[in-house]
Order: structure tokens, then C-alpha cells, then sequence
């Protein structure tokens, strides 16, 4: 078991909530694996405290922290420097000392990507169907333009939000490709419809039996398409089993979720880090909930 003296240097997650975060676990793990002097650790900070939370962190010289709901877009302006995918998104989930400042990009791009590199896909064809508008659905925009993907469609339920999430997307590549629409366009857009992601909440644990879209919906998906769900709690998610029914290829949130924080680790110890470790760490852990 790890000693943390004064030596120890510290790294952390900063959310509100956090105490769900599996991050701890994942990093943990690699840590262990590595045998460095360091520990991660989850920082609950509430929306108000942020600009005095990361002027504690360097204070007490943490070396770099990931970031999760509901800071990604709040911390923006407390950084000195932003990497061009993190602007592109416009949000940042992993940060580091640089100096005397503080550096952000965003991980989750490479993150959500990593699965899909090797799925043989024409994807200057593909259309992308995202459910959802949030701070993920972001990321998986600006990744699904990174994969080539020509169209690439938004759904939400609410239109003012819908039309704002379209304006906010400055890159004009992003945006000549960049659709949005209602839910009630759903039946024509499903069909045509390569990859389709699932960004929002619905189906995650404790509402195991919920799903984004109607078993009437999904049955309209290609047998050749890939359902992606970000969710990794359960596994499989409702939406996935609702997929596989069809025939389509599923993938689930866990390896998008081993893959940015691999990515992040990287970036704060400067080394390769044991992506195999800190898998089997989430996998172990999930089996327990």
C-alpha cells in the first residue's frame, strides 16, 4: 500500500458532485503499476469556489488535474494557455502547471476516437447521429469531423439550446458539416444514420431500463451501423442491447473513458502509461457495484 509523505505529488479530478468518479481508480492503479510517489484524488468543488480552488492548486504546487461536470466550460478563462482541440470544443477536461500558469486541453476527442480506429469504416461517407447537447456531445462533434465524417447530425429536445449549441461552433470546417434538429426528426434521420451516439444520461445506473430512444426507433437503425453509448454503468446499456437486437455493432463508454485518461496521465508524467492496468482497475470496480 502507498505511503503518501511531503514528497508525494498530487493529482485530482474536480467536479460537483465527484464522489462517483472512477478516475481514482484507473490512475491509481497505473501509479501503483509505475511505482512513482504520486496520488489522485477526488476534489469536490463547488461551481462558486473555482477560481479559489485553482489558485489553491498552486499554491500547494498540484501538478495537474482532470476536470469534469460541471467546470469543463467554467474554467476556461483561469487558463493561461488551451490547446486548439479544447478551443474547438470549448471545453476543457485535463489540466497542467506550465510555469507559473495553468495549460488545459481536452482528452475526451482522443478518447471517444480511440475505439473506432480500427473498425473498418469509410468514414468521408459516414453520417454521425448524436443524441444529446451537452459538454459530451461537444467532444463527439469535433471527433466525428476529426474521423472525416461529411454530416454529421445533432438531435435535442429543446430548440433555443439546439440553435445556440450551432452558434457556438466558430471552426467554419465544424459547422458546414453541423446539423441540427429536434427529436420529432428522429424516424428520418435514424436510417441514414452510420454511427449514432448516445450523449445523454438516460440509461445510466439506477435507471438501468431507460433508453434514449424507443424500441420503435431503434428498430429503423441499419444492421451495418455502430451504436456508441458513453455510458459505461451498466453494461450493457439499454440502448446497446436495443442495437444489438438489430445487428449493429455496440461499443460502450469504458474504453472512451480508459483511453482520455491514459492520455491525461501521459500528459502529466510525460512517460507511456499501462492502459492495460488501469482498464482492468474500471473493470474490477464496475463487477463490485
Amino acid at each position: 500500500m502507498q505511503v503518501i509523505t511531503g514528497k508525494t505529488q498530487l493529482l485530482g479530478v474536480i467536479g460537483h458532485p465527484v464522489e462517483h468518479s472512477l478516475s481514482p481508480v484507473m490512475h491509481n492503479a497505473a501509479i501503483a503499476h509505475l511505482k512513482l510517489d504520486y496520488a489522485y484524488l477526488p476534489l469536490s468543488v463547488k461551481p462558486e469556489a473555482l477560481t479559489a480552488a485553482v489558485a489553491g492548486f498552486a499554491a500547494i504546487n498540484l501538478k495537474g488535474f482532470n476536470v469534469t461536470i460541471p467546470h469543463k466550460q467554467a474554467i476556461l478563462p483561469l487558463l493561461s494557455e488551451i490547446s486548439d482541440v479544447a478551443q474547438a470544443v470549448g471545453a476543457v477536461n485535463t489540466v497542467w502547471r506550465q510555469g507559473d500558469t495553468w495549460a488545459g486541453t481536452n482528452t475526451d476527442v482522443v478518447g471517444f476516437l480511440a475505439p473506432l480506429q480500427d473498425i473498418n469504416c469509410d468514414w468521408n461517407s459516414a453520417v454521425a447521429l448524436i443524441l444529446g447537447y451537452g459538454g459530451a456531445a461537444r467532444a463527439v462533434v469535433a471527433a466525428c469531423a476529426q474521423l472525416g465524417c461529411p454530416t454529421i447530425h445533432v438531435i435535442g429536445r429543446n430548440l433555443q439550446k439546439l440553435q445556440q449549441f450551432y452558434a457556438s461552433w466558430h471552426d467554419a470546417d465544424i459547422s458546414s458539416k453541423l446539423q441540427v434538429h429536434t427529436w420529432d426528426k428522429l424516424p428520418q434521420l435514424i436510417p441514414q444514420a452510420t454511427l449514432l451516439v448516445n450523449t445523454t444520461p438516460v440509461g445510466m445506473h439506477p435507471h438501468t431500463e431507460a433508453s434514449p430512444l424507443s424500441v420503435a426507433e431503434m428498430m429503423l437503425l441499419s444492421s451495418n451501423a455502430i451504436a456508441y453509448d458513453l455510458i459505461y454503468t451498466p453494461r450493457p446499456t439499454q440502448f446497446l442491447q436495443q442495437a444489438e437486437k438489430q445487428g449493429a455493432m455496440t461499443i460502450d463508454g469504458l474504453e472512451m473513458l480508459v483511453q482520455q485518461g491514459a492520455a491525461a496521465l501521459n500528459i502529466w508524467l510525460q512517460q507511456s502509461v499501462p492502459i492495460d492496468i488501469m482498464r482492468q482497475a474500471l473493470q474490477q470496480q464496475l463487477i463490485k457495484r
